[in-house]
């Protein structure tokens, strides 16, 4: 069997979709060898370091003249033809998309599907991206042999907004990387501090885009109320957020215990999941959460939301808090900084409960989705 798969985040992308890009694609390659893979890519390059399977094959656009805007083109109305033509017999959309000829190819597809936040907060969004997130990603559920929702969450929305048969929904959870089962030595540990400039001592970790969404403020605000002396190691893209949550601290005089870092390599943050006391993401919405899962494989307490998806992916290891409640976050925060045989049970309870989400419990689930949707007339 040959799958082709939309490559594009899986070469560009360092976060979310460029993981669970390269995850899905290893994992296949890792645990059906025989298969043949294509990855189809609107340009040449790959600024992620992917190693290529051995049974995986690269497509470009064939033209030279396909450059600019041309390439979103090729990758959004006219890769059906190409997948046709690669001699794939299943073709997977990794982000939400599927190509709007994929249809006329007559190759099986499936479209993973990883939240609908854009439409459950829509206040979140420029209203002309809304309008084409609507447009692209329903036609593509709507195109889709089936659909893979990465949370129970996230295939209860596709049901309750946009009225997909939930009998054609498979959910199938997105794991971390192997490395964040792995163990780090202590020259590895003291190493990323040093490179990071990483306090010595407890710290607050935070891992995610610095945005409103994510909610970092309430863990400052926590920190201001409760007196909480110890640094706060902020790890992720910034946005003007960043500068309310700044100006927040100094007005509160904790200013000094900010330490944001837009700069960590993505191999290195196994090293500062294990340094930190506690993870803490009171986001106020996900698909999934992946830092929570990252967190928990690494041994390191979790305190993340109440409700929506954050019981699926913390099960029985996190402690939850309302996203909107400064006076939660501060009692939990102080409980798990306060006790060090509490630390210790939520790091137990954590790597059992990341167990479940090992690449070989999700593999088989992914596979059935392929076999179903080429089972398919």
């Amino acid at each position: 069997m040959k799958i082709g798969y939309d490559a594009k985040r899986l070469f560009f992308n360092g976060s979310g979709l460029g993981n669970y890009s390269r995850s899905t694609v290893e994992m296949v390659a890792r645990f059906r060898p025989e298969t043949r893979i294509a990855l189809f890519s609107p340009k040449p390059g790959n600024t992620q370091g992917f190693v290529l399977p051995p049974n995986a094959e690269t497509h470009y656009p064939a033209s030279p003249f396909i450059h600019g805007p041309l390439r979103s083109l090729w990758r959004t109305s006219m890769l059906g033809r190409e997948v046709k033509k690669a001699g794939c017999d299943l073709y997977h959309g990794l982000s939400h998309e599927l190509p709007t000829d994929i249809g006329r190819s007559g190759v099986p597809s499936v479209v993973t599907m990883h939240d609908l936040i854009f439409v459950r907060y829509p206040e979140l969004y420029k209203p002309a991206d809304r309008t084409l997130y609507t447009h692209k990603y329903k036609r593509s559920c709507e195109a889709a042999g089936r659909i893979i929702a990465i949370s129970r969450q996230t295939r209860d929305d596709l049901v309750q907004f946009w009225h997909i048969d939930p009998e054609k929904i498979d959910v199938v959870y997105q794991g971390c990387h192997p490395m964040f089962y792995e163990q780090v030595s202590a020259d590895t540990l003291e190493e990323v501090r040093r490179r990071y400039g990483i306090p010595k001592g407890p710290f607050i970790l935070s891992v995610g885009t610095v945005e409103p969404r994510k909610n970092l403020l309430l863990t400052v605000q926590a920190m201001a109320e409760g007196e909480i002396d110890i640094p706060l190691v902020a790890c992720g893209r910034w946005t003007p957020y960043k500068d309310e949550i700044t100006a927040y601290a100094e007005s509160k005089g904790i200013g000094h215990l900010l330490n944001f870092r837009n700069d960590i390599r993505f191999p290195d943050l196994p090293a500062i999941y294990r340094m930190a006391a506690v993870s803490v993401y009171a986001s106020v919405f996900e698909g999934f959460g992946i830092p929570i899962l990252e967190a928990l494989n690494c041994g390191t307490p979790v305190i993340t939301s109440v409700g929506g998806v954050f019981p699926e992916t913390g099960g029985d290891a996190a402690l939850y808090v309302d996203p909107h409640s400064v006076q939660e976050m501060r009692n939990v925060l102080e409980r798990v900084l306060g006790s060090e045989s509490l630390r210790n049970e939520m790091a137990a309870r954590g790597r059992q409960y990341a167990l479940s989400f090992r690449e070989e419990v999700l593999f088989p689930a992914l596979w059935n989705v392929y076999e179903r949707t080429l089972g398919q007339p």
